[in-house]
């Protein structure tokens, strides 16, 4: 009886213990979260408020003109600042979603007082989607392996680089896309989105009976799996569960059959519509940019072995444990995620840019992994510590006052705690075990704090770099266009190659002929001919696009590797995709492309190399290019059609301007006059002159 109120007195007190450990729990689960969207932005803490890459100045743009002339202003917005003299519809060429999520978060927070600028709302927009992700995997991985593996999950996602590199429902997401001009009927109609119409009904189907199905569902739909027969699989089970969940299992028996065979004709009917529709088009349902992952360029470059451990660090040796880990048990939730870091790892390894989509599966995975090691190796330290109480203990209570209700149960099996001390670890290497952890968690942080800190939050429109005498910071880019914007005419077109349309446009508000967009490849190819052609006859194209001012990025001075002389070869092989008479072998020796005293005469004479390296001798007197690590060939030349107006304090960005053209009829005239005037007089006095 002693044993009994001993048991039953010890009940009330492992209650109060377990609710203040799990409200302890709580308020430190939510701490952390909190710290873990904190760092989320700490691109901005050490920078200021400004947009980074090159994209992200054009939706600035739209979502400024969305606030100030409203919706429907900006659904008919005609640009005549862009791809002149073409211009650009941005309400039929847009993908509003970011643009409108931006200008409804500015004008919420006007609504309440909080004046922040359009500006201010874009560059945390991303922080606090970022943030919502975060969330998402903590909630994700707690349904499969616990809070303390969502947590660890969270935190990963928060630290690791390639989620900060890449910082920026069904049915009605779908008509709301279709709304959208530019995607319309692309949302149903091509290959890659028509399959996950598999999973709509399914979805909504097992929503209503088994939780854990619904979420697997859900979850792959959200992921966007590639698989038509998983789809397939997937959409008859859901079906089957949707019909035993109706019907008594006599009726469910007497059913099958007709399910069985109606759904077997149905399934022909749509497969022989789906690859009638499939047969039809040139691509077979697929768009240009699914089709672009088969022939990889530029950006869409496969990737490296150094890149996965420059991205994901140490997790890409964690994720084998969680895998491991998912398997013990394996449930539906567990084995989703062993689904989902399978396909992850395979979208990777196609494009180096769907590193993002691996980051976030292994970050899952890894949290899974670290949690449950944690949980082993802290089991064991716990069960071999004298005078800590432990869940053995609470068992033995237990099986001590089932003992006295009821004795002979308890010889016929091993109680829990029991086969816990069985699977526990040795003191000595549960503490080394765990010590080796928390190192290898240290070197994690430290590897995904710098590269956050120098890799991926620095933006590319202002660039830092260290030597012995400290920091030094380059803000040509801004320098550049903000001479643009206080020394040139409204109306006057700026050429460049298409990488700095965008931020042309926005900073500057000048008119370009090409941006980001990339719609147009003639006009792209127009600038790359006029770049890789001779200064006269690059005069001539520009003159005829009434531009009249050229821009071009030069990094030779300080080494900035990403200018146009490294993009140089790209406008050489775009204009003569488009120009036949540029032919890229004439740009090569020996099959290199050359900038030194072994360059063609072709490079040598053409506006890129004349406009990079015009006046670059003045510098050092040696003229060399630390980016080509090598002394230029060309250095004393002038320019006979184009003048230098700015070139920006490191020599990063120079602006041209078109000389304007003589007039010729006059000139021809004057040309002959003095010609004969100049014969005259040499014959009368015996010496000759120069044509003025």
């Amino acid at each position: 009886m002693a044993a009994s109120e001993t048991s039953t007195a010890a009940v009330p007190t492992l209650y109060i213990n377990n609710t203040l450990r799990n409200a302890f729990g709580g308020v430190l689960s939510f701490f952390i979260l909190l710290l873990t969207e904190f760092s989320l932005s700490r691109s901005v803490i050490k920078y200021e408020s400004v947009i980074h890459e090159f994209d992200p100045y054009f939706n600035y743009r739209v979502t400024q003109f969305l606030t100030k002339k409203g919706i429907y202003d900006f659904w008919n917005w005609f640009d005549d600042r862009t791809w002149y003299p073409l211009g650009r519809v941005i309400g039929g060429t847009v993908y509003p979603g970011l643009t409108l999520t931006a200008g409804t978060i500015w004008w919420l927070l006007n609504s309440l007082n909080i004046p922040l600028s359009v500006e201010t709302v874009c560059v945390f927009t991303a922080t606090i989607f970022s943030a919502f992700a975060s969330w998402a995997k903590y909630l994700l991985t707690k349904e499969v392996k616990g809070a303390g593996a969502g947590l660890t999950a969270a935190v990963l996602l928060a630290m690791v680089p390639s989620f900060i590199s890449r910082l920026l429902l069904v049915v009605l997401g779908t008509l709301l896309a279709a709304l959208v001009p530019v995607v319309g009927f692309n949302a149903v109609m091509t290959t890659e989105h028509f399959a996950l119409f598999f999973v709509v009904i399914p979805v909504s189907f097992l929503g209503m009976g088994n939780y854990q199905e619904s979420f697997i569902l859900a979850s792959i739909h959200v992921i966007n799996f590639p698989l038509e027969e998983v789809f397939i699989i997937i959409h008859v089970v859901a079906f089957v569960y949707y019909i035993k969940w109706i019907l008594s299992p006599k009726m469910f028996k007497v059913a099958v059959t007709l399910v069985v065979s109606v759904g077997l004709a149905v399934c022909c009917a749509v497969i022989a519509v789906f690859i009638a529709l499939v047969a039809s088009s040139p691509t077979k349902g697929w768009s240009g940019r699914s089709l672009s992952l088969l022939d990889p360029v530029s950006e869409h470059q496969l990737p490296t072995w150094p890149s996965y451990f420059m991205d994901i660090n140490v997790l890409a040796f964690l994720v084998p444990a969680g895998i491991i880990a998912c398997f013990l048990p394996l449930t539906d939730a567990s084995s989703f995620v062993v689904l989902y870091i399978a396909t992850s790892v395979n979208f990777s390894g196609v494009m180096v840019r769907l590193m993002l989509v691996l980051a976030r599966a292994a970050c899952i995975t890894s949290g899974v992994a670290l949690s449950e090691a944690f949980d082993a190796l802290t089991r064991s330290i716990k069960f071999q510590l004298p005078g800590v109480s432990s869940d053995a203990e609470v068992d033995k209570s237990k099986k001590e006052r089932e003992h006295v209700e009821k004795p002979s149960a308890k010889a016929k099996v091993k109680t829990k705690a029991e086969k816990k001390r069985l699977l526990a670890l040795p003191l000595e290497a549960s503490a080394v075990s765990l010590l080796l952890l928390i190192v290898l968690g240290a070197f994690c942080l430290v590897h995904c704090v710098w590269a956050a800190a120098e890799a991926y939050s620095a933006p590319s429109i202002v660039l830092t770099s260290r030597t012995r005498d400290g920091l030094h910071v380059f803000d040509d880019f801004r320098e550049a266009y903000s001479w643009l914007h206080h020394n040139t005419d409204v109306d006057d077109k700026v050429a460049s190659w298409w990488d700095y349309g965008y931020q042309t446009t926005t900073m500057a508000n000048r008119t370009v002929i090409d941006d980001n967009n990339t719609w147009n490849n003639t006009h792209i190819a127009t600038v790359g001919t006029a770049m890789s052609s001779p200064e006269k006859a690059a005069w001539e194209i520009f003159h005829s696009l009434d531009v009249k001012y050229v821009l071009v990025v030069f990094g030779g001075l300080i080494g900035y590797p990403s200018d146009d002389s490294n993009k140089f070869l790209w406008m050489v092989r775009i204009g003569g995709g488009v120009f036949p008479h540029i032919k890229e072998p004439d740009y090569l020796r020996d099959g290199q492309y050359r900038i030194d005293s072994q360059a063609t005469p072709t490079v040598l004479n053409c506006l890129m190399y004349k406009l990079s390296y015009y006046r670059f001798v003045e510098t050092d007197g040696k003229a060399f290019d630390k980016v080509r690590r090598t002394e230029i060939g060309k250095k004393y030349f002038k320019l006979a059609h184009f003048e230098e107006v700015f070139t920006t304090h490191h020599w990063m960005v120079r602006i041209y301007k078109l000389k304007p053209p003589k007039n010729r009829i006059g000139g021809k005239k004057k040309k002959s006059k003095s010609k004969t005037s100049s014969t005259s007089s040499s014959k009368r006095s015996g010496t000759k002159k120069k044509n003025p």
